[in-house]
């Protein structure tokens, strides 16, 4: 049995809480669940008054933001690429993701995609404090999970050793089809 029941929330840094919680919920249809204000850290108490906002991302799952406003303006780590550093958020169609990007482009919002990635297809936009977001819905077949839970260790000790990308899975790419499991 794992320790872990699930993820209770994920916080991130806002540049402005009410702007955040008006964005999530015209673009995202997110409810807002809670807002706790603080004068002081309550694990460190070191004084650092705070607005802490959560928002329903659904089925049990919480997105947590912090305005810090007595904190210098925030950034991103500049050592790692954009693209990395993302929330990715399941949607159940491909028409729910298409009404999300046709919404978000009437809003002004730049976004990225429909991206097939072969087992699910995304696209990819910024929220107002500059979080890279994916909405994601879910392509994949059983048999492609299978063959990916097959090579899964052997990719990982491959690029723990080598550092280069492992070729196990090339079918995801090249549009051949996913190996038949052994296992299964």
């Amino acid at each position: 049995m794992a320790l872990i029941d699930r993820i209770h929330h994920v916080a991130y840094r806002c540049k402005n809480a009410k702007e955040t919680v008006q964005w999530y919920q015209k673009y995202l249809d997110m409810d807002f669940i809670l807002a706790i204000a603080e004068d002081e850290v309550p694990s460190t108490k070191e004084p650092d008054p705070y607005m802490h906002i959560f928002l329903d991302a659904g089925n049990g799952n919480v997105l947590a933001f912090f305005e810090l406003p007595t904190k210098p303006e925030m950034g991103r780590d500049e050592n790692t690429p954009a693209w990395t550093q993302h929330l990715a958020l399941t949607v159940d169609s491909m028409d729910a993701l298409l009404q999300a990007k046709s919404r978000l482009q009437a809003g002004g919002i730049d976004v990225i995609g429909p991206v097939n990635h072969t087992l699910f297809q995304s696209i990819y936009f910024f929220d107002p404090s500059g979080h890279r977001l994916e909405l994601a819905v879910n392509t994949a077949t059983p048999q492609m999970n299978r063959a990916l839970d097959d090579v899964k260790w052997a990719m990982l000790d491959e690029w723990d050793r080598t550092k280069k990308a492992p070729q196990h899975a090339r079918w995801m790419h090249d549009g051949s089809e996913p190996p038949v499991s052994a296992a299964h």
